[in-house]
């Protein structure tokens, strides 16, 4: 196998961990709008923990991205 598609196979492997951030993030929200509805009053004190999970989760999004760009190009 030559270098080049063994780069390309091992990014394409790193970002599989794109999909799992992308199912946390869509159950970080809806947690948080079936817990708004159920207790409006709540939601606001809710959100900067939303946020936190979102910021979070998000970070592994950019981790798995650097890992494929450092796998491409270095």
């Amino acid at each position: 196998m030559e270098l080049e598609a063994a780069k390309q196979i091992g990014a394409g492997l790193a970002t599989i961990g794109l999909a799992g951030v992308g199912v946390g993030i869509g159950s970080i929200f809806a947690a948080y709008i079936s817990a708004g509805i159920r207790n409006p009053a709540a939601a606001p004190k809710m959100f900067g923990n939303v946020m936190l999970g979102f910021a979070l989760t998000e970070a592994i999004a950019l981790f798995a991205l650097l890992i494929a760009f450092l796998i491409l190009f270095a």
